[in-house]
């Protein structure tokens, strides 16, 4: 979210250094020029001494954004080097100006110059000061004092500094006519960067709200979903994230962000519908996806497809193949009523386990699958291997094989011991009851 934020800044910055170039150039450009064509002393409807109203006002204006011809040849040479990446000829071309002389437009015009160059350099701070020149020179109009104070506001975010950032654009909104979407934005960003969410919310919220909705801007929501989701505001997320997929729906991280607020939600139907159609589009690439696609298979009673999915995550090699992988196949194809599909998965898990539980389970799908004696070599080898969770019910899985073979005096011993175990001894005494009955 920060690295995004960040590039959206520089963006919106390098636009706007652009757009005072040119805008200078055309100031420039026109230097002299005095009063617009245009200007009729006899407009039908008007009163002569209106039409001189007009004309007076008209030249008063003119002349006070008016450049001396000498000065406005140094100014377009200084834009001309700019334009090249010249800073250092850009530079010397305006000190070659004496500002005391300059009106207060030109003045001004040259500090918006010397803003452009310095923002070209990285020098943010000098490039803030030189704006502040600009809006102090008396030269610049309320729309150009606006945007010097917005621009003077993004150089603080550029250096980082969210908190005078934040302060500054919060001073600029008090003024400024029509704010966009990206100012919205940006003031967001100043307050998330803070770590301040709450006040971070309403910004992003309008920045959403005004943005071009043809063509939303994936920074925008994808700052209204981040603020969403810290403040666990899953229902709120949806919608936004939604709008992320359509978006962008070749990045997985909007995808997996909308499964997980949807099992967040417990409505783990939808969560496994975002899983499998971000599989459907070649999205589920890595081992903990497609591990979570198969648990969200498993839950909602779709075990065989989750058995398939790993499956073919395997074949695939995008998955760790360790003891909880093959479980967990083993796990879909018990679930799916396929125990002769579970036992080679239960077999490598029970082999690659720390401790001899998955043995025990492999002994208990053999004794549905009534393959005795393989029953018994998994849960002795379980046995063997230790550190089970209930010793007991090991005991007790022995003590019914051997029983289910007729083996009774074998089974004995095994029911004995498993009769020592508060939770099986029901069950162990009335085996060994049956077998006291065969007599």
């Amino acid at each position: 979210m920060e690295q995004q934020a960040n590039s959206s800044l520089r963006l919106v910055m390098t636009g706007i250094a652009l757009a005072v170039s040119v805008a200078l150039t055309g100031t420039t450009l026109a230097q002299g020029a005095g009063i617009g064509q245009g200007q009729n002393v006899s407009q039908e409807g008007t009163s002569r001494a209106g039409a001189r109203n007009q004309e007076e006002a008209a030249a008063a204006e003119a002349a006070s954004t008016s450049i001396d011809a000498q000065t406005g040849k140094i100014l377009n040479e200084a834009i001309v080097f700019l334009n090249a990446e010249d800073y250092a000829g850009a530079q010397t071309k305006l000190s070659s100006l004496n500002l005391e002389k300059l009106s207060p437009y030109e003045r001004g015009t040259v500090e918006r110059i010397l803003f452009s160059i310095k923002y070209a350099q990285e020098k943010y701070d000098e490039a803030r000061g030189h704006l502040q020149k600009a809006i102090d020179s008396g030269g610049l109009n309320t729309q150009q004092i606006d945007e010097a104070r917005y621009q003077s506001a993004q150089l603080y975010m550029q250096e980082e500094k969210w908190r005078e950032g934040a302060a500054a654009l919060e001073e600029w909104f008090k003024t400024a006519a029509n704010p966009n979407s990206a100012a919205y934005y940006l003031l967001a960003v100043a307050y998330y960067q803070q770590e301040d969410f709450n006040r971070a919310l309403a910004p992003a919220k309008k920045a959403v709200e005004l943005m071009d909705q043809a063509k939303p801007n994936e920074s925008w929501l994808s700052m209204l979903s981040a603020l969403y989701l810290q403040r666990e505001e899953y229902k709120e997320a949806i919608p936004v994230l939604q709008q992320l997929i359509a978006a962008a729906p070749d990045k997985k991280t909007y995808w997996m962000q909308l499964s997980s607020v949807y099992g967040q939600m417990e409505d783990y139907a939808n969560a496994l519908g975002i899983m499998q159609l971000a599989n459907n589009v070649g999205l589920v690439t890595e081992d903990s996806e497609v591990r979570r696609l198969a648990d969200l298979l498993l839950f909602n009673d779709v075990p065989y497809r989750g058995a398939q999915v790993l499956e073919s995550a395997i074949e695939k090699k995008i998955v760790n193949l360790d003891d909880k992988l093959y479980e967990k196949l083993a796990n879909c194809w018990i679930a799916a009523g396929e125990y002769d599909k579970s036992v080679a998965p239960l077999q490598r898990a029970a082999e690659m386990a720390a401790n001899g539980d998955t043995f025990i389970r492999l002994g208990e799908v053999q004794v549905q699958r009534e393959d005795w004696p393989a029953a018994i070599a998994a849960i002795q080898r379980g046995v063997d291997k230790g550190q089970l969770r209930d010793p007991g019910n090991a005991q007790l899985m022995l003590g019914i094989a051997h029983y289910s073979q007729k083996n009774y005096d074998q089974a004995r011993p095994f029911f004995e011991r498993a009769r020592q175990s508060d939770r099986h001894r029901q069950i162990a005494e009335s085996y060994l009851q049956a077998i006291r009955a065969q007599g």
